[in-house]
């Protein structure tokens, strides 16, 4: 085969380093949003929505064949977190976890997974963030270490 070709959506989770207790203001939740789209891109991967709360953001994205998932989201997280601690003092000890969780998304989960990202906020009255994540992890069959979780 001559070229190298791949539609790989997936969806990134990652949340605020609990120790700092700094959240994400509502009203710079937009213009975070876009500066991850901007990262995003910037990784030739292609953004198709984000969004969160005030502990933790959702991506759908499709990522490049030339980037690994690990690096795509160490450049987000980092490059946002500069981007946050620059531009205003209330996040002047803003961190990101550790980890992130990255699932795999088929062509034909794509709109359902949109709408679950779009709709964050309301889904987050039924539920914690640290509940979702667990029904994610055991939804795809991840193991995990529930001691190193949330550290």
């Amino acid at each position: 085969m001559s070229q190298s070709l791949s539609n790989l959506f997936v969806h990134i989770i990652f949340h605020v380093k609990d120790h700092n207790k700094t959240y994400i203001r509502r009203s710079d939740q937009p213009k975070l949003y876009a500066y991850l789209g901007s990262i995003i891109k910037d990784n030739d991967s292609i953004p198709i929505i984000i969004n969160g709360t005030e502990d933790h953001i959702h991506i759908l994205c499709v990522q490049s064949k030339n980037i690994a998932l690990s690096k795509l989201v160490e450049e987000i997280k980092r490059h946002s977190s500069r981007w946050l601690k620059q531009n205003d003092d209330y996040y002047r000890v803003f961190a990101w976890q550790g980890g992130y969780g990255g699932f795999s998304v088929s062509p034909s989960l794509h709109d359902k997974t949109y709408w679950y990202i779009q709709n964050q906020e309301e889904h987050h009255k039924k539920l914690s963030f640290r509940d979702e994540y667990i029904l994610f992890l055991k939804e795809y069959g991840v193991e995990y270490n529930q001691e190193f979780l949330w550290k």
